[in-house]
């Protein structure tokens, strides 16, 4: 197995344990002011498992648009889920939960960028 695989699967363990902290440090009340402006809560539906997940992500927002940068995205599969013409997506922002459509585009370097039009509150 080469030596990027080796660390993919391990950067996919190690993922959870990393995101439950972070997910509540945004969420708290204490902290989540200071990493809210640039950390989001991203609540998704899996497209094969149907399954609800919920995830941290470091974001940029322009009034309604949040763009998200899916660093190392073939360690990564939530992405995926915005293929084509997106999907619905749930984003705390701002401490605020708010609804939205997410598309995901793989640019000709493999960056990998999932945009979201949040709807009007």
């Amino acid at each position: 197995m080469s030596q990027l695989k080796n660390y993919t699967r391990l950067f996919m363990r190690a993922a959870p344990l990393f995101n439950a902290p972070v997910a509540a440090i945004a969420n708290s009340r204490r902290f989540g002011r200071l990493v809210g402006r640039n950390i989001a809560i991203v609540t998704y539906t899996g497209r094969k498992s149907g399954r609800s997940f919920s995830i941290p992500v470091a974001c940029r927002r322009s009034g309604d648009d949040l763009e998200i940068a899916a660093n190392m995205p073939d360690a990564k599969t939530w992405w995926r889920n915005f293929l084509g013409k997106g999907a619905p997506i749930t984003v705390r922002v701002d401490g605020v939960e708010r609804a939205g459509h997410a598309v995901s585009e793989r640019d000709e370097h493999g960056k990998v960028t999932v945009r979201v039009r949040l709807r009007s509150s």
